[in-house]
């Protein structure tokens, strides 16, 4: 028994319990293994001159055996003679992979996945025992290298008779039996689609069937399957990539029922080379807008999946963005890790360039398609400007889609100025529940009816980010029911400001001021605010489970064109008790014209009874 040359013990446990949280990429490590065996020696036999070597010769095949408990990963490959078994698993972290690698060309075929010595140790996570049996072509003798894990390794000659490498795994037991699933043909087929589904040599598995005999009996026989796509649909030309192929790829990879949106086909090479595939979906998740949603794209490097959402590859609010990245990354010693390194942060870069530009064409070259985006996601783009305090406005605000109540339609921001009219200096907008609700806001009717467009919203964040991006082509964005509307609150008469004060007196706490206006058309009153917090903004804190005292200040309007004006002035002349109660009853229609509850119905009622009677 020999013992390893590294700090074995200390590193092996490490590589089990720490490096590798996931036992199921065993299998993942293994076949990469074996397909850097097969490149070496494809790559040697061309280096060499010898005839007749084919990389379709070159296989992996993986031989299930329940009844011994075993998992042998076979590869015709390169090989490993009695030294080679020895500096390259005798000592951890020792990589024949990265040696080979910093010898030779680069080479279009030539994908060496594993880097550093320690993917083989992840056999350990689930096995006792491991043997691995290796001949090198041309020699008379084969190897084998066993060991039982921390404790070492010995080395002895092994009857062979074909070139390769086989990696025989004796599975553990315990009193659930919890590794027993990897004895199982189903289990090993969906690890190797999951992980290893792009390895571009052939996988292969031993497959249990039933043959029927002549006699009418069935017998049990064993045949190996191929398992493994091999050739990815994002490393073909995307010219001789048909619609079809994407929306079966996207809808298979991913389990949609219906295909993409629009698909992002990108392959770029430079200082690093990636390839993806990046679909938009057309339906939205059912939890996208939950907090269990997990954003990211499925990470490989050179055909082995190295994350299932690797989050850093996209920004939040691309987040609805599904598909895959192939990069050629320096590896270290855990997979796992590549996700956070600078070179993913670069292609993440580019990556999001490419969404943007595919938005941005759908948006212009068919709108309807952008529409349907927008509705399912939008507030997404809404959400990322509100939460980056209006650092992301530039980077988004003109894919953002608001509906024009003059136009009828949904238009962009930078539409909305195209249209602007000549004296206007301000973008004007409103917002609600509904298109339907914000049309019988009484400033808007009267804003509309200058001829200025009226942008309505009506998503809950959206005044929230409209507030963040504040301007737009030196053109600020005005709420139609604030203060900043212009002519709102006209110069009152003395005698007239005498009323209102009594009128603002009557409803102190509820109202920061009253004004008159004669721009409020048909509407007797109106609601309006001054200050950050507008209207709209105070209904979306209330509807919060967190208590809070977030309150607009409120400023009632009176139009001095409407019959109610006079009967106001009378009141005060007359009967000021008469008019507390009708301030409050005009107060409170204001409120419910603007979409909110009155505080005290019953007490509402009885006023209006007793005005009428």
């Amino acid at each position: 028994m020999k013992s390893f040359k590294t700090e074995s013990k200390k590193i092996m446990e490490m590589m089990i319990n720490s490096i590798y949280t996931n036992k199921d990429i065993f299998l993942r490590e293994l076949i990469s293994n074996a397909s850097d065996a097969n490149d070496k020696f494809y790559y040697e036999s061309l280096t060499n001159g010898k005839a007749g070597i084919s990389k379709n010769d070159l296989i992996i095949k993986i031989t299930l055996d329940k009844q011994k408990r075993t998992i042998t990963v076979s590869d015709n490959g390169i090989g490993m003679d009695k030294k080679a078994l020895e500096e390259n698993l005798g000592t951890i972290a020792k990589s024949g992979s990265q040696e080979f690698k910093d010898n030779v060309e680069k080479k279009d075929d030539i994908n060496i996945i594993g880097q550093f010595g320690v993917g083989f140790y992840s056999s350990f996570m689930v096995a006792d025992k491991v043997e691995v049996i290796s001949k090198v072509e041309g020699n008379e003798k084969g190897y084998a290298w066993t060991s039982k894990g921390i404790e070492g390794y010995e080395i002895q000659e092994q009857e062979k008779l074909e070139r390769g490498t086989d990696v025989v795994l004796h599975i553990m037991t315990n009193e659930n039996d919890e590794y027993g699933k990897y004895l199982e043909e189903y289990e090993i087929k969906s690890l190797i689609k999951k992980y290893s589904d792009f390895i571009s040599y052939p996988i292969k598995i031993n497959v249990e069937k039933l043959e029927k005999q002549e006699d009418g009996k069935e017998i049990k026989t064993q045949s190996y399957e191929t398992i493994n796509t091999m050739i990815p649909l994002w490393k073909k030309n995307k010219k001789d990539v048909k619609k079809e192929e994407y929306d079966e790829f996207f809808k298979s990879m991913f389990s949609e029922s219906e295909e993409p949106l629009s698909c992002i086909h990108v392959s770029l090479e430079g200082r690093f080379d990636y390839k993806a595939l990046m679909f938009i979906p057309k339906q939205i998740p059912y939890n996208y807008y939950a907090k269990e949603y997990e954003k990211g794209l499925k990470l490989y490097t050179n055909g082995v999946l190295i994350s299932e959402k690797c989050a850093n590859l996209l920004p939040d609010y691309f987040s609805f963005v599904k598909g895959v990245v192939d990069a050629d990354l320096p590896l270290n010693v855990s997979r796992e890790t590549l996700q956070d390194s600078n070179q993913v942060k670069q292609i993440a870069e580019t990556l999001e360039k490419k969404i943007k530009d595919e938005l941005y064409r759908l948006l212009n070259d068919e709108r309807s398609k952008y529409e349907e985006f927008f509705k399912n996601f939008g507030m997404q783009l809404k959400f990322a400007i509100y939460k980056s305090y209006g650092m992301e406005k530039e980077n988004l605000q003109d894919l953002l889609l608001y509906y024009s109540l003059k136009q009828n339609k949904f238009i962009t921001l930078k539409e909305y100025v195209q249209s602007i009219q000549k004296d206007q200096k301000s973008i004007y907008y409103a917002c609600g529940s509904s298109k339907d609700l914000i049309m019988n806001i009484p400033q808007v009717a009267e804003t509309l009816d200058t001829g200025y467009d009226v942008l309505a919203l009506s998503d809950e964040i959206d005044e929230f980010a409209i507030k963040f991006i504040y301007k737009y082509e030196n053109f600020e964005l005005v709420n139609v029911t604030s203060n900043k509307l212009e002519d709102i609150g006209d110069n009152q008469a003395s005698e007239d400001k005498e009323m209102l004060d009594f009128i603002t007196d009557a409803l102190k706490d509820k109202v920061v001021k009253v004004s008159l206006s004669s721009k409020l058309k048909n509407y007797p009153v109106a609601l309006s605010s001054e200050g950050e917090i507008t209207l709209e903004m105070e209904k979306t804190f209330k509807k919060q489970a967190i208590k809070n005292d977030f309150k607009a200040n409120r400023v009632l309007l009176i139009n001095k064109n409407d019959d109610i004006y006079k009967k106001l002035k009378n009141a005060f002349v007359n009967d000021k008790e008469k008019l507390k109660d009708m301030a409050s009853v005009l107060l409170s229609q204001a409120e419910i014209m603007a979409g909110f509850e009155p505080e005290n119905p019953s007490s509402l009622a009885s006023l209006v009874c007793k005005l009428m009677a």
